[in-house]
């Protein structure tokens, strides 16, 4: 989930009042997002600087750390966040963004050659007219543009934005790719005139921009964007020309994104537009750019009409769990920047119109104006109901029995990862690969490499980086371990297992013992002779990760459903553990 940092005084004049934290903290509940932290900006460059933490003096500006949805491009910045609070307050209506009348001939043209489609085929464009710059709102538009960067662009991969001073350029503009050699401008902020090649050698040094020059370093052609006069613009996705940078002073603001995916080009254009046309001459007006491809088809952009979707009332209310009157729905989809108007049919069946500003892009499915209704609705407001029909499993169910049991006994649950490495599942444990574990064939680590196929090294795992803990330790956990399975559709099933493991000055062998034996006292299974398959029996084993001669294995009903032992010590000083254990794993489905 991303967090946006904006000002809390800036913030609360935006909103028209001040809160307390207290106060705010719970709007953002209400609206669905959270207060993750209040700092300061000194207090965020002393943590970046690993300095000691000081007193914050009354004239440090409060910042307010705010985590948003992912799939709220709007929310990234100050103006969209104190929009979205204003509406759902009732205190402004939901703004009707127009993109300018101006004919086709007076339109700022972008033209595209051919060769961009061999490394960024799109670009899509918007002129912002009017634009009123203080150095609050200029941050906070360069930062939207860093924020949408990290999101939805993947770090420029898909989309990359280029802002640019309209005044000091000349259109038409075209968009080209060229070799490398071909390319020479002077960068934002050098003085110094460069070539394309020779700026990837000198922003590898660079920590903010060095991360990107691989998207096109290895290409033979460059994307560019040039004005009438050859003045070029940006070098996408890397540096726009210190030509046509924008300042304080600048009235009309050129945007462009280049991109390797439309659809995610347009949704970033309309973010950037809407959320700062509030500042223009002309509030919430967006003058159009035409955009012109080789094949001679031209498109108008950016595209800020409504997107229509019918839901029908029925279906939000058994979504939210509670019946609401149509008028209430569309109040509160109101609250939530949705325009609804609702209409009944000939059935009797009353459904929604609703209009999706360009704003939110997240609105793609019924489900996502139920949600909407919901949180304006309050989660908290909904009562809680357990359907008659929904009935817990019955492995869920004597799991959690077996987990209450264990934990009066004095043990503590630890939950593990369900992946580990090759190398913990079968060589720290003295086992050999019997060919049993899910592979993973594209591990982000090490630590990942296979589906455990035992409990027992990531309760290891836990003992030998708690090795200082005061001793004696005792934990368990219950859950899951994957066994490839040909039988099964996906060639892998679950088996449900209970481990067990007590670390001590001594092996504490004879209390695994007893767990052992609780395990089966409460699951009323009897205690009987060898080979008789009416209860459990214990018998010796032969298991490499315990001790010979220390182990055994639990006999259910004619069936070895687990081992108990103290674990060999070549496996303890594997995971860098000084101290002897014992450890029990068993198959817990096998009495249900």
């Amino acid at each position: 989930m991303p967090t946006v940092s904006v000002g809390r005084d800036r913030l609360f004049q935006a909103l028209g009042r001040t809160y307390t934290e207290e106060e705010f903290e719970d709007l953002c509940f209400k609206f669905g997002i959270e207060l993750d932290d209040v700092t300061t900006e000194k207090a965020i460059i002393r943590k970046e600087k690993h300095l000691e933490e000081e007193e914050p003096s009354e004239d440090e500006e409060v910042i307010y750390k705010i985590e948003v949805p992912a799939n709220r491009y709007d929310l990234l910045c100050l103006e969209g966040l104190a929009q979205a609070l204003r509406i759902f307050n009732g205190l402004d209506p939901i703004p009707t963004y127009n993109v300018g009348r101006i004919s086709k001939g007076s339109m700022l043209k972008m033209h595209v050659n051919s060769e961009t489609s061999k490394i960024r085929p799109y670009v899509v464009c918007a002129v912002l007219r009017g634009v009123t710059f203080d150095e609050a709102r200029y941050n906070s538009f360069i930062d939207l543009q860093d924020r949408l960067h990290q999101n939805i662009c993947r770090r420029r991969t898909l989309v990359a934005i280029g802002t640019h001073d309209l005044d000091t350029i000349e259109g038409p503009l075209t968009y080209e790719a060229l070799p490398p050699p071909e390319i020479s401008f002077i960068p934002l902020k050098q003085t110094k005139n460069f070539r394309a090649d020779e700026l990837m050698e000198f922003y590898k040094s660079d920590l903010k921009l060095k991360k990107f020059l691989h998207i096109i370093e290895n290409s033979p052609v460059f994307p560019v964007i040039y004005d009438r006069n050859r003045t070029v613009l940006s070098l996408p996705p890397i540096i726009n020309g210190a030509h046509s940078a924008i300042t304080l002073k600048t009235k009309n603001v050129f945007i462009e994104c280049t991109a390797t995916d439309l659809t995610k080009a347009n949704i970033v254009l309309n973010t950037m537009v809407t959320m700062f046309s509030v500042y223009c001459e002309r509030k919430f007006e967006v003058e159009p750019v035409e955009v012109i491809y080789p094949d001679g088809k031209s498109y108008i952009c950016p595209d800020l009409s409504l997107y229509q979707m019918v839901v029908p009332l029925s279906y939000i209310t058994s979504a939210v769990g509670v019946s609401l009157p149509a008028n209430e729905v569309a109040s509160l989809l109101n609250k939530m920047q949705l325009h609804a108007e609702h209409s009944v049919s000939a059935k009797n069946e009353t459904s929604f119109t609703i209009s999706v500003p360009p704003t939110r892009s997240d609105i793609i499915h019924p489900c996502d104006v139920a949600e909407d209704v919901a949180i304006a609705y309050g989660y908290n407001e909904i009562p809680k109901i357990k359907h008659p029909s929904l009935r817990p499993q019955s492995l869920n169910q004597f799991s959690d029995l077996i987990r209450t049991e264990i934990a009066m006994i004095g043990y503590t649950e630890v939950l593990t990862w369900i992946l580990c490495s090759y190398k913990e599942n079968f060589t720290m444990l003295n086992r050999k690969d019997d060919k049993l574990a899910a592979i993973n064939g594209n591990p982000r680590s090490a630590d990942f490499e296979v589906v455990r196929t035992s409990l027992m090294p990531g309760i290891l795992k836990t003992v030998g980086h708690n090795k200082d803990h005061p001793k004696p330790i005792k934990i368990f956990e219950v859950g899951d371990v994957v066994l490839l399975d040909e039988s099964k559709d996906v060639g892998a099933s679950n088996h449900c297992h209970l481990a067990a493991l007590y670390c001590g000055a001594t092996s504490g062998f004879e209390l695994i013992h007893g767990l052992v034996d609780r395990i089966m006292e409460v699951t009323g299974t009897p205690f009987v002779s060898a080979g008789d398959g009416s209860g459990y029996y214990i018998q010796s084993s032969d298991e490499p990760e315990f001790l010979p001669g220390r182990q055994a294995s639990i006999i259910y009903k004619g069936k070895q459903i687990g081992t108990f032992g103290i674990v060999h010590p070549q496996v303890l000083d594997n995971f860098d553990i000084p101290d002897p254990c014992s450890f029990v794993e068993v198959n817990i489905e096998s009495f249900l």
